[in-house]
């Protein structure tokens, strides 16, 4: 189901006065409607908000079983029924309709006028009779250039809209037969045509093909009906087999299919064209190019089927280049330039809405809470009618034709909600016994009609719906008049008005859930977009309201993906650019806080500052606190001041809730040459309030960052030299941070290549020193780090380790890294066993390796036995490591090597296990 958002498209209302109920009617330009019942047709004029008067009145042949106005050429066009045969026939020059008595002339299509009854056509209204050689089915004229297109059980008939010229100051409105589609397998219940697009609609199928008037292929064409090679004759021949197997027993049926493009060659659907107009015609279809094609299955659930599986409402729905309809309402069609074409047909529960033209693409789906009866699609709107409702959908015509129209639209100029967004439901209106609807201009035209309480009608046999060539699709003839009917005019509110109440109710959901913000706003600037498009509906002094309904929503969309933190929020540019608001203004209309008094930073409104500031936009920026975002132009946190570098009071604002982001926007600058490497130290320092040798941790923090980011103009060894001297600075000193450090050593070790992995025997060392507290123990951990990281020069901080001593397990770890990356291992053995004999083992296994090897036994092994000797309540230490030593020299040398490195006063006892164990080793292995 779609979303409902209880808005009020539809405002006020009024009754058609109607003499008798309506059979047929349709809307007749900007200020008319007819209405058919019985053998007449009433015309009324409606304008505006005024109610609607009864205007002319013109008899018919017969009952009306179809009836359509074409604004191209200004006729009304009806197929009438009388004494059960059918007729066509076109109603041009009715507004010069008096009275319901005034002469009318008759005359055949295609027939010539004589020059001496000029003025009696410009004064009356003109009936064209066309006859045809089968019964019509279904009509269409197409808006753009008004020719007539008729279905038929077995084709498709053509008459192009002429005028006949009787003198050099008069013309009338004729039809010439100029091309007959012959279909087969198909039979026609509704047709749509426009621009050469034709849509043919049975009870469960969609046939969509375009006439090509390119010459090469006019081979195609025949001057005379002809049959030709069906590309599913196999398809066909097995249809035509089910027909045979039909029985009151049993149902077979087609199963749904959908078939794009050329694909569409495929339903078994033969179109063949035969052109039957003049040489000199200015425009020739010669082929056919097939776009779509679907299938339906119908319900089996029931074993009685009803109309419930109908297909209905089948509609080509034209958008047109913007602004290329003059005001004159009698605007020419030459004028009219198609952007984008669109079709849509429905289910009873179910709606879709195709765009057809560069490529065919399933736009929306619409599914109805409840069985539809019909449905009319504007450009800015799907009404939809069931037995008690009037629905109003929103569609995304706009949407798709502002991409055909414009090629900057999905850029960092411009933007345009997207295609695939879900539809949703504007409103559904209680309306009791809805029957039929059509609309015209910014009308929507009801009939209702109470339910006579009669027995049902008897329910046809499931076996209608097999066959295409077997259903019978003539309209039914509609039943005697009864009370209880009335026909309505529904005014829809003004764009203007009904975005504004999008925009309010948008409002809702602004803390809460901004996606549907997002959603809803984007609705009401579709509704804008649709509006301007159809500009010939407009009425004077609306085109300026909308265009400035149009930037407005711009800045509220702008406003959303400025606070959104997706991946869409880059989309906060275009549209602040199509709002036509200053940097200022942007900047002034953003409220930040949230709920829990904080502020709140996205990235949207980032990459907008960023981009526009980057134009080099000329204008005073407004006050620094009203940011509070990522920002990534200097001018935003850095002054010049006499030289000197000055935080804006925005960057104060940054260092206090969020230094973070603060420290990533100078790096940001620092890496786009914004900002110089002592600029941006002086900016911390300044920020922070300290001067002299005074490092707050937020410039630590940045040198950090510095590293992770890996900046290619940055000195490696100057920022080592910082960082290392601000680390011993605070080791030796035992001085915290001013701040909490933004990142911990863990986070260095693992995001920063420059940060190594540190020895594990400097665990056992530092965990020999008791109360140290943590921030203590991160710098330590953190220029351990970058010592044993591989970019690090060790030979230039040796002369800054004097603050550090070793009498400490923090000093004495510093200096014994320092020392092995500068491989000097005896002294480092010397110091272990020294201040933490503890450590030396680890330190050995981990450091004495390969060519080092033989400092276990060379070095480790006497000094070992010395320190034994001397005893001292290190004793057991030197015992235990003396032990795990002559556990390795065991393995690594030979026997007679292994007594070489004994010493020679040493008790043969405790030596003895090691050199039984060196001499079977070879047999062990």
């Amino acid at each position: 189901m779609v979303q409902l958002y209880n808005l009020h498209p539809f405002g006020s209302q009024q009754v058609v006065p109607c003499k008798l109920e309506p059979e047929r009617f349709c809307g007749g330009g900007r200020d008319t409607l007819f209405v058919a019942a019985g053998c007449k047709v009433e015309a009324f004029t409606v304008v505006g908000q005024e109610l609607c008067q009864p205007r002319c009145v013109f008899s018919t042949l017969g009952r009306v079983l179809r009836l359509a106005y074409s604004e191209a050429g200004d006729y009304l066009v009806a197929i009438e029924e009388k004494n059960k045969a059918t007729f066509l026939r076109a109603y041009v020059n009715w507004r010069s309709k008096r009275t319901e008595n005034s002469r009318v002339c008759i005359r055949m299509v295609g027939h010539d006028v004589e020059a001496p009854f000029s003025e009696t056509f410009r004064d009356q209204m003109s009936i064209v009779e066309m006859p045809l050689s089968e019964a019509p089915l279904c009509i269409s004229c197409c808006p753009v250039k008004g020719d007539l297109l008729v279905g038929c059980s077995n084709n498709l008939v053509l008459f192009s809209l002429k005028y006949q010229i009787i003198n050099e100051e008069f013309s009338i409105l004729d039809f010439e037969r100029s091309l007959v589609i012959h279909i087969d397998n198909i039979t026609p219940a509704e047709i749509s045509f426009c621009v050469g697009y034709v849509a043919v609609m049975s009870e469960l199928e969609v046939l969509i093909v375009k006439l090509e008037s390119d010459p090469k292929n006019r081979e195609s064409v025949n001057h005379h009906p002809r049959k030709t090679t069906n590309p599913m004759k196999q398809a066909e021949d097995t249809s035509n087999d089910t027909s045979q197997l039909e029985s009151d027993d049993f149902v077979i049926c087609q199963k749904p299919m959908e078939l794009l493009g050329e694909k569409s060659k495929q339903s078994g659907i033969s179109v063949t064209l035969e052109s039957t107009g003049l040489a000199d015609e200015k425009i020739k279809y010669f082929h056919v190019r097939h776009l779509l094609y679907r299938r339906f299955a119908p319900d089996i659930s029931s074993c009685l089927l009803s109309d419930d599986v109908r297909l209905h409402s089948l509609q080509l729905l034209p958008i047109f280049q913007t602004g290329s309809l003059t005001s004159d309402r009698k605007s020419s069609s030459r004028e009219k330039v198609l952007l984008s074409l669109f079709c849509f047909f429905s289910l009873p529960h179910v709606g879709y809405l195709y765009m057809v033209v560069k490529s065919v693409e399933l736009m929306s789906v619409y599914q109805y809470p409840e069985k539809s009866q019909q449905a009319v699609l504007t450009p800015q709107f799907l009404h939809v009618i069931t037995s008690n409702n009037l629905q109003c959908y929103t569609v995304r015509c706009s949407a798709a034709a502002a991409r055909e129209e414009d090629p900057y639209v999905d850029t960092t100029l411009k933007a345009c909600p997207p295609i695939s967004m879900d539809v949703c439901a504007l409103r559904i209106q209680l309306f009791i016994g809805l029957k039929a609807i059509c609309h015209f201009k910014n009308h929507v035209v009801l009939l209702t009609k109470a339910d006579p309480e009669t027995v049902p009608e008897r329910r046809e046999s499931p076996k209608r719906f097999l066959s295409r060539k077997g259903t019978s699709v003539n309209p039914k003839t509609p039943p005697v008049a009864e009370a209880g009917w009335n026909l309505y005019i529904v005014n829809t509110i003004s764009p203007v008005q009904l975005y504004k109440e999008m925009v309010d109710y948008s409002n809702a959901y602004k803390t809460a859930k901004t996606q549907s913000c997002i959603h809803l706003l984007s609705e009401a600037h579709l509704l804008v977009r649709a509006a301007l498009m159809d500009a010939s509906q407009l009425e004077p002094g609306e085109e300026a309201e909308l265009l400035e309904a149009f930037k407005e929503s711009c800045g509220h969309l702008g406003d959303c993906y400025s606070r959104l933190e997706t991946q869409h929020s880059h989309l906060a540019l275009p549209y602040y650019k199509m709002s036509g608001l200053s940097m200022a203004e942007v900047l002034a209309r953003v409220d930040w806080a949230v709920d829990d008094g904080s502020q709140k930073y996205e990235r949207g409104l980032i990459f907008y500052i960023n981009h526009s500031l980057s134009e080099n936009l000329d204008e005073e920026l407004s006050e620094m606190k009203l940011v509070c975002g990522f920002i990534l132009e200097p001018r935003l946190l850095i002054q010049q001041r006499k030289g000197q570098v000055v935080p804006t009071e925005f960057a104060v604002h940054l260092k206090e809730t969020q230094p973070g982001l603060l420290v990533a926007s100078v790096l940001a600058l620092q890496k786009n040459n914004k900002i110089g490497i002592e600029e941006a130290d002086a900016f911390f320092k300044v920020l922070c309030g300290k001067d002299g040798d005074r490092i707050p941790q937020l410039l630590v923090d940045f040198w950090e960052a510095q590293l992770v980011a890996c900046l290619p103009d940055v000195v490696l060894q100057e920022l080592f030299f910082k960082l290392t001297s601000q680390y011993i600075w605070r080791l030796s000193k035992r001085q915290p941070p001013d701040t909490t450090p933004l990142r911990t050593s863990e986070d260095l070790i693992n995001t920063c290549s420059h940060y190594g992995l540190i020895n594990p025997w400097v665990n056992i060392l530092i965990s020999s020193e008791s109360s140290v507290d943590k921030n203590y123990m991160e710098d330590l951990s953190k220029l351990q780090s970058l010592i044993c990281g591989p970019s690090f020069d060790i030979a230039s901080i040796i002369p800054f380790l004097e603050p550090l001593s070793e009498e400490t397990a923090a000093g004495l770890s510093v200096h014994v890294l320092c020392h092995t990356r500068l491989r000097a291992y005896e002294q480092c053995i010397d110091s272990l066993l020294e201040r933490c004999p503890e450590a030396v083992i680890p330190y050995a296994n981990h450091e004495l390796k390969e060519e080092n090897r033989t400092l276990w036994w060379k070095k480790l092994l006497p000094e070992l036995c010395q320190r034994i000797k001397c005893g001292g309540e290190k004793y057991q230490l030197y015992l235990s490591s003396l032990k795990e030593t002559l556990s390795v020299v065991a393995v690594e040398l030979e026997l007679r090597d292994f007594l070489n490195v004994l010493p020679e006063d040493g008790t043969a006892a405790f030596f003895l296990p090691y050199l039984l164990y060196c001499s079977r080793k070879k047999s062990l292995t």
